[in-house]
């Protein structure tokens, strides 16, 4: 009997440090796939995945990022994260809002996307940017709830005082 226990814990103690150790490299892999896409201007769009879509691709060692959205200044979308063998590990929902009608999409790229360059400088969980960047009188916040394994996060962009931009996401580790 004693050594039925000790091998149960052996087993959990094995999975512990298995999904330890696939946390940290998928917080890694994040921050960096995030500023490879969408985050960083230079970034190619690739083909689109699906009807009117905007697709991102990253990939590095046995991990694939994929960011797929709909829309621009009122638009949602997808984070998947892959691996080797094409299953999905980690995903991400998202759908966000320009505010201030008279500001295009482009505007709210130009605050956004540096902010978005930010992913993982700070000890903020690494799904979108940092707790707070201010850029060109634009200020960003990104406030989330959770870990790695299950968060909710809001987003949001000030011109002064005014906040016109928010976007809400959800997401975590998905498993079979």
């Amino acid at each position: 009997m004693q050594t039925l226990d000790l091998n149960i814990h052996r087993l959990f103690f094995a999975d512990f440090l298995e999904i330890e150790v696939m946390n940290s490299d998928l917080y890694y892999f994040l921050a960096e796939a995030k500023k490879q896409t969408y985050a960083n201007v230079s970034a190619q769009k690739i083909s689109s995945t699906r009807a009117g879509s905007f697709d991102y691709s990253y990939s590095n060692g046995k991990m694939i990022y994929h960011d797929t959205y709909f829309g621009g200044t009122k638009f949602m979308g997808e984070e998947v994260v892959y691996y080797s063998d094409n299953t999905p590990i980690w995903g991400m929902n998202y759908y966000g809002v320009t505010l201030n009608e008279n500001l295009s999409e482009e505007v709210i790229d130009n605050a956004l996307r540096p902010a978005l360059m930010k992913v993982g400088e700070d000890n903020n969980l690494p799904v979108r940017g940092p707790k707070k960047h201010t850029n060109n009188g634009y200020k960003y916040t990104f406030e989330v709830n959770g870990d790695i394994d299950y968060f909710e996060g809001v987003e949001t962009i000030f011109k002064g005082n005014e906040k016109i931009y928010v976007l809400k996401c959800h997401g975590g580790i998905i498993k079979r």
